[in-house]
């Protein structure tokens, strides 16, 4: 920050001062746990010398405080992968199932979102296209923040949900099917990636719904597929159609660095003779409101018995026990 040349690319400083502010932070919540624990630790010598109900009731609430704060900071602490830090990509959409799935998807739109304003996320809704008649078929967002990938990377995989359906004249259960894709969101100088025009298919299309605000009255929207890999993308978020593209290659360069990069993992594993699970076709949590209401992470094992509190956003413990797993 202190070269000279700092200032003269305004977005790469930004995200310097940003990651700049994040370690400051986190060093001086370290700093201040410190601190109290020194001040227990002392009140703790005073309370065994002098026996005090009110001294002891004052240290166990301390104690619970300390508690959380050391189980946040640990969780900073392992955002330590590659790419934890980088913002990122999340994409829902429903499975097989109709208005069913659809509506499912966009309860796990309004529970990210949720999550996001809690932690002071800042995001932006880049495609978004309704279903016919209830929900989403489709869900694009983009998170601004550090960290926002290495928080967000463990919620890939299929949510399943079960109910009983709103949609049901008969009041029946139903099971429900949405995925969840996460991807870091690279910046245009933070990856190198070549692309081919002629393997590029590229709509453009009228935008609508949100997101599409102010630009729904010419054919704004950019859809891009890449025909080697199948990856479709698409924004209807900004008013022209040249920045909607720029916006879209952004986000397929950075699918198609995560795809190079879980490829080179799979060999790795496969060296070394390691077995792996397919990460997105895979069930990775339930959340059941009837018979009983559970939310249950099949991986972690992580159960929580207020689903609705978890539907309004309430995910932490979800997302700490993923990033302690194997740890």
């Amino acid at each position: 920050m202190n070269e000279p040349d700092f200032w003269n690319n305004q977005k790469h400083s930004e995200n310097v001062i940003a990651e700049s502010n994040s370690i400051k932070k986190l060093l001086n919540e370290v700093r201040l746990l410190k601190d109290k624990l020194h001040a227990n630790i002392e009140l703790l010598v005073e309370l065994k010398n002098n026996e005090d109900q009110e001294l002891k009731e004052l240290i166990e609430i301390e104690l619970s405080e300390l508690m959380n704060k050391k189980e946040n900071l640990e969780v900073e602490v392992l955002l330590n992968d590659p790419y934890d830090k980088e913002e990122a990509l999340i994409e829902i959409h429903p499975g097989a199932g109709g208005t069913e799935s659809c509506d499912w998807a966009s309860m796990l739109y309004r529970m990210y979102t949720r999550w996001m304003e809690r932690h002071n996320f800042r995001y932006e809704i880049l495609d978004l296209q309704a279903g016919e008649e209830a929900g989403l078929k489709s869900v694009t967002i983009h998170v601004f923040g550090i960290n926002a990938y290495g928080y967000l990377k463990g919620e890939k995989g299929v949510h399943r949900l079960v109910r009983i359906s709103p949609f049901d004249a008969g009041a029946r259960r139903h099971t429900s099917f949405a995925s969840v894709l996460v991807t870091p969101y690279f910046k245009e100088n933070e990856i190198k990636i070549e692309l081919d025009e002629k393997d590029l298919k590229i709509d453009v299309y009228r935008s609508s719904g949100n997101g599409g605000q102010g630009v729904n009255t010419t054919d704004s929207a950019v859809r891009i597929t890449h025909l080697p890999t199948k990856i479709v993308v698409t924004c209807q978020n900004e008013r022209s159609q040249i920045q909607n593209k720029a916006r879209c290659m952004e986000m397929l360069k950075s699918k198609l660095f995560q795809l190079e990069q879980e490829r080179k993992e799979e060999e790795l594993k496969k060296l070394k003779g390691e077995s792996s699970e397919n990460a997105f076709g895979s069930q990775i949590r339930s959340y059941v409101l009837h018979p009983y209401m559970m939310v249950k992470d099949h991986r972690t094992k992580e159960e929580v018995s207020d689903a609705k509190k978890v539907l309004d956003g309430d995910i932490d413990n979800f997302i700490y026990a993923f990033l302690k797993r194997g740890r």
